[in-house]
């Protein structure tokens, strides 16, 4: 009903708020991201084994001729437990991490330089979910790559570490960060402008107008557009990534010379599929998730009051 006051389920940053981000995030890259398992698998034998699986059809078709169907998810547990983690504490921190910064900048300067804000909290935010993402990104490629391996998620790490010890879980950490880092600030900076520029020129109402549905699809279409930028940005580390969890031995240098520049983009039309749905869908998903529990969701930046006043004292 108009002029009826929305209740929330808790208070802006708040603890509980947090944690429910944390929930919101666990759910939305845990669920997407085992779901796009089938075709991350085949994008990680095409990155290692471009002889064998050649392009992404012939790569499911291998697959699936070798295995069957169990061929294709295998790596889906530690895939669920690793991106939940990592869904978690990103979404958490991103939202701590802008609360936190703009409160250190002061409203006009958040305002005035919330791109930066943006990119500071996402790349903090993804540097601490990193290091919970990276044992089971290590698994996952384990188990999907190596022919012969156990598809067991509760044998494989077992035996890792007792073969090759902690460290092997952490070998890919610092290609994961070049691979997560600059997609995470491009995913969240380009989501947060691209929603600026949606309700500012395509959307024919203001969004306090609009349906929680009518803003659901808003955030989905931003999130796709995110997630094309995202594969992009982030696609040679992502290969970087395969090839190192496969040959814990090598390093980035010689990788980078035995691929040379076209084999580090091999996969990226399929990386822009999978990146583009699964990060429009973990957009719909985080804010679907904050709409059923009835949590505060703050609208797109508007410039603060107090700056409006100076700039309308200018002219």
């Amino acid at each position: 009903m108009a002029g009826k006051k929305e209740e929330f389920s808790c208070e802006m940053y708040s603890n509980k708020f947090f944690l429910l981000c944390m929930a919101g995030g666990a759910v939305a890259c845990g669920s997407t991201h085992t779901l796009v398992t089938p075709l991350d698998l085949v994008k990680c034998r095409l990155q290692v084994d471009p002889a064998k699986y050649k392009s992404i059809f012939r790569g499911f078709g291998v697959s699936l001729r070798e295995g069957g169907l169990a061929n294709i998810v295998k790596g889906w547990a530690p895939t669920l437990i690793g991106y939940s983690m990592q869904g978690g504490v990103k979404f958490a921190g991103y939202e701590y991490f802008k609360y936190a910064f703009a409160n250190l900048t002061g409203e006009e300067n958040a305002y005035l330089y919330r791109t930066y804000l943006y990119l500071a909290a996402s790349a903090s935010a993804e540097f601490c979910a990193d290091v919970f993402l990276s044992p089971f990104e290590a698994t996952k490629v384990r188990i999907q790559t190596t022919p012969g391996y156990t598809s067991k998620m509760r044998v494989a790490m077992p035996h890792m570490m007792s073969t090759e010890g902690m460290g092997v879980f952490y070998k890919g950490l610092v290609p994961l960060w070049a691979r997560q880092i600059p997609y995470t600030m491009m995913k969240f900076s380009s989501f947060e402008k691209t929603i600026e520029l949606l309700y500012e020129h395509f959307v024919p109402k203001p969004r306090s107008q609009c349906t929680k549905e009518e803003q659901l699809v808003v955030t989905f279409t931003a999130g796709y557009i995110a997630g094309v930028l995202c594969a992009i940005v982030s696609h040679p580390a992502d290969t970087l990534v395969s090839k190192l969890n496969k040959e814990p031995g090598a390093s980035i240098g010689g990788l980078v010379a035995e691929l040379g520049f076209f084999g580090i983009w091999r996969g990226l039309v399929a990386r822009i599929v999978m990146i583009g749905t699964l990060t429009g869908l973990q957009w719909f998903i985080y804010d679907g998730f904050k709409v059923y529990t009835g949590m505060p969701r703050p609208p797109p930046a508007e410039m603060p009051l107090s700056l409006k006043k100076k700039l309308a004292g200018k002219k």
